[in-house]
């Protein structure tokens, strides 16, 4: 047993030996093992123990934890809160509750200690116990191949590891293991109790399997093995997926292209989705009902502006593109042009403004019109427009939309219906409506940048006199993510 758990901890956890590890020692087998093991294999170790206080006992745990740790050389640190109240106060499962104080405390001392892991007990038991606490859950691959020897959680450290090296023992074996390594576990009384679903799944829901297979534990097992295979090849499809349909990807937000996404297998837009939402929300248990929903709401024509996916998470379909975005994130606006304030802005003909996130607008004459006309005829860019000169000025204002605008666009002879009617028919997003620039002459609206020019100052046959307006994103911006009727 040795020899292979000294391979486990140096191949699959990635363990070295002149650097500190952080471990989870409640005073059972299965930690007392851990530690045991790593103490013999040469790593340097610091033993943690966490008072849940939820047992009368658990103080007297702590105790005996620190006399084994100082009788072995071993520095240990104890701490502990009241799980119950913080379960309470957040509304969550004692098991949530009693798994994140624990965590964040080993993740804190870690941290202090420059740890290069922290260690935790996991055997092959609770491994089965994981999948099936998944299965029960309608979890997907990623929860029904169980855990892994080496993890990184997020959501308590972005680096450090969270390692299990006795995933292929089994807890009779490391009772087995302490007793012969004159180590004498304590009995915790609540791994009896049926309060708690994982103890009904060891209790009840695995001896009833076994009458159905007496090895139900190593099919698990085994199970789960062969699932990380596959896990692993559907990651490096997924991987390759994502960088084609991410436009934008942050801490706070991920953008999708809507066609390259919706282009995707149904399966592997499922796994996106999800993916997105585990990065934005590290630990966070989403369910085929959720995922569900998100793709019935991409598909979805006449969709609203946001969904709801689940702990804060939510998503916004607009331009073109899925924004799944953090509890507290708001969504940029610099892939559009945006007037910054409610003063409008004048310029002369050849000149150029500055508009909020960099974009730039200019405006020039043409005195080639033939070149003019091929030009405007060829352009698929709504964010220039060739304009007739002739009843023109060379003073133009660029501002905001006020009340009452009403827009005569390109294509409609001339008749004119509200701006707000217009974009809404051109499906702006309405976030991006009120500060979006128009030019204007006077009172009338002779340009939206990004949609159309108004029918009057359209280019005809008889124009003599071009003008040539544009609206221009910084450099390093991608344009496909611009243009809002993409």
């Amino acid at each position: 047993m040795s020899a292979k758990v000294e391979a486990v901890l140096a191949e699959e956890c990635g363990l070295e030996k002149d650097r500190l590890i952080i471990v989870g020692v409640s005073g059972g087998p299965d930690s007392l093992c851990l530690m045991e093991t790593l103490r013999q294999a040469g790593y340097p170790i610091l033993v943690a123990y966490f008072d849940h206080q939820l047992r009368f006992e658990s103080s007297s745990d702590a105790h005996m934890v620190e006399k084994t740790a100082i009788r072995l050389g071993l520095a240990c640190i104890i701490d502990g809160a009241d799980v119950r109240a913080y379960a309470e106060q957040k509304k969550i499962s004692i098991e949530d509750a009693a798994r994140t104080l624990r965590y964040r405390f080993l993740f804190d001392l870690a941290r202090k200690r420059k740890a290069q892991a922290v260690a935790v007990g996991h055997t092959a038991d609770d491994q089965v116990e994981t999948v099936l606490m998944h299965f029960l859950r309608g979890s997907g691959m990623s929860g029904l191949k169980g855990m892994s020897y080496r993890s990184v959680i997020k959501s308590f450290d972005p680096d450090i590891p969270v390692v299990r090296p006795l995933l292929e023992m089994w807890r009779e074996e490391t009772v087995l293991y302490c007793a012969v390594n004159s180590l004498r576990p304590r009995h915790d009384s609540s791994n009896d109790s049926l309060n708690f679903q994982r103890n009904r799944i060891r209790h009840l829901l695995i001896p009833t399997l076994e009458t159905y297979n007496p090895k139900i534990r190593e099919t698990l097992l085994r199970m789960s093995h062969s699932l990380k295979g596959d896990y692993s090849f559907v990651m490096e499809t997924l991987e390759h997926a994502w960088q084609e349909t991410v436009a934008s990807a942050n801490d706070e937000i991920v953008t999708f292209d809507v066609s390259r996404l919706t282009a995707q297998p149904v399966g592997l837009q499922r796994n996106l989705i999800k993916h997105a939402m585990q990065n934005l929300y590290p630990g966070v248990d989403i369910s085929f009902q959720t995922l569900k929903r998100a793709l019935e709401y991409i598909h979805s024509a006449g969709a609203a502006p946001r969904l709801d996916l689940k702990a804060g998470l939510r998503m916004y379909h607009e331009s073109g593109m899925i924004h799944i975005c953090a509890p507290h994130a708001e969504l940029p606006f610099d892939r559009w042009p945006q007037i910054s304030g409610a003063e409008p802005i004048f310029m002369q003909l050849g000149g150029q403004v500055s508009l909020a996130g960099g974009w730039k607008f200019t405006c020039e004459s043409w005195r080639l019109t033939a070149l003019a006309k091929e030009q405007a005829e060829e352009n698929d860019d709504p964010f220039q427009v060739w304009l007739d000169a002739g009843e023109l000025p060379e003073t133009f204002e660029l501002r905001a939309r006020r009340h009452g605008d009403h827009f005569s666009p390109l294509g409609m002879d001339g008749h004119s219906q509200k701006l707000s009617d217009f974009f809404v028919n051109e499906k702006l997003p309405q976030r991006a409506r009120d500060q979006w620039p128009l030019l204007c002459v006077g009172d009338e609206i002779i340009w939206i940048p990004g949609f159309r020019p108004a029918h009057r100052h359209r280019l005809k046959e008889d124009t003599n006199e071009v003008l040539y307006f544009s609206v221009q994103h910084p450099p390093e911006k991608n344009t496909s993510e611009e243009n809002p009727q993409h």
